[in-house]
């Protein structure tokens, strides 16, 4: 099966309405369920072009009958995103009516349903497994969404809560491509960060923020935490894949990527078909609290010194900040300093910045101490 659907978002204005286009792929009684998403962040694009290229390969697999899995995908997985274009500027981080990050207070589906669990676990594992997924469908069926971000959110939440693989593409600005995870996920998808070529892959077990990717491991984590004795696995293989920076748009990034994560696909015998061998791997996951998040404690105009991927020490100056007012306005020049060892994963782009803006994530191995409770960079 290879089926376009789509999903009619009532609007929150006077005679508005948004289409959101998806797919479903693969036999509708295959055992496994692979779930894709790109531009939860409406204006990061480069996993929709990843998306792009790889629709057409499930689509000729499927016509061979290769699929193993169950796939959804949804390319634009933020229709409302796509219309906040202000003064030719996307904003497409942010709900313009809340002022909430898309993906930012996502709902404890523990909290949710927690009282609806009490009790009914067995010595299962699938049991336990169905009987969680069965009743956060009744939940997110029986909820009245009152706009239309929730009623995205909703939707989104159906669609990936059953599956066994939730994938939530992104990007950076300016970065090299990485991984977000969960500590329980890692080395079980390190042939996930291998195929991707991932430069990093960093993992918590809660950021802080509550992203989409973390949704369903903090649910797992927390039903086996209340339910000591019980068989509760970590059933839904999910990760941020973040694709680079935001201007990586095109078709050459998009085809190998896809590329990359068919063979993904195909070395967990979710789909039948040769690849070739699984990529060498770039990096081992480590703690999100070793990665320094540099920011700047003055206004300014940022200058790089050093470049992504590579590797700078405790102490080095890794960017100066040229002021912009003051007595030595455009005049002085402030180093800015690694707070780890480590490589320089991203940049920011715009090198304008506020005060307490982050510029840069460098990748470490020890966590630092500052790095607790919030760990993300907005």
């Amino acid at each position: 099966m290879f089926k376009r659907d789509q999903l009619i978002l009532k609007g929150d204005t006077p005679g508005s309405t948004i289409e959101l286009p998806f797919y479903r792929v693969g036999p509708a009684n295959a055992p496994e369920k692979v779930y894709l998403q790109a531009a939860l962040h409406a204006d990061e694009q480069p996993g929709t072009m990843v998306l792009h290229h790889l629709l057409p390969l499930l689509k000729q697999a499927d016509e061979q009958d290769l699929l193993r899995a169950r796939f959804t995908i949804v390319p634009m997985a933020n229709p409302p995103g796509m219309n906040n274009l202000v003064h030719r500027t996307h904003i497409g981080r942010y709900d313009l009516n809340t002022g909430v990050n898309y993906n930012r207070q996502w709902p404890d589906l523990f909290a949710m349903i927690r009282s609806h669990l009490a009790g009914r676990l067995s010595d299962s594992e699938s049991f336990n497994v169905n009987l969680i997924r069965k009743t956060i469908s009744g939940w997110i069926d029986a909820q009245q969404p009152r706009s239309t971000a929730e009623q995205l959110r909703l939707f989104l939440l159906r669609e990936a809560h059953d599956a066994e693989f939730v994938l939530d593409l992104h990007c950076d600005t300016d970065s090299l491509p990485y991984i977000y995870t969960s500590p329980e996920l890692m080395p079980e998808l390190q042939d996930l960060a291998d195929w991707m070529g991932a430069a990093a892959v960093m993992t918590a077990a809660d950021s802080g923020g509550g992203s989409f990717d973390e949704v369903l491991p903090l649910l797992y984590r927390k039903v086996a935490q209340a339910n000591p004795g019980k068989p509760v696995p970590m059933a839904s293989a999910t990760a941020t894949l973040e694709y680079r920076g935001i201007a990586d748009v095109h078709d050459e990034y998009g085809e190998q990527d896809a590329l990359r994560l068919f063979g993904f696909l195909a070395g967990r015998g979710l789909i039948d078909a040769e690849t070739g061998p699984r990529p060498e791997p770039r990096c081992e996951a480590t703690p999100f609290e070793a990665t320094d998040i540099v920011r700047v404690d003055r206004p300014g105009m940022v200058a790089y010194r050093v470049d992504l991927g590579q590797h700078v020490t405790k102490g080095q100056p890794i960017a100066d900040l040229i002021a912009l007012d003051g007595p030595e306005a455009f005049l002085a020049r402030t180093p800015i300093l690694a707070g780890t060892d480590g490589i320089v994963l991203s940049r920011l782009v715009r090198k304008y910045v506020a005060r307490g803006e982050s510029i840069m994530k460098i990748v470490g191995n020890t966590p630092l101490q500052a790095r607790k409770g919030y760990l993300l960079e907005d």
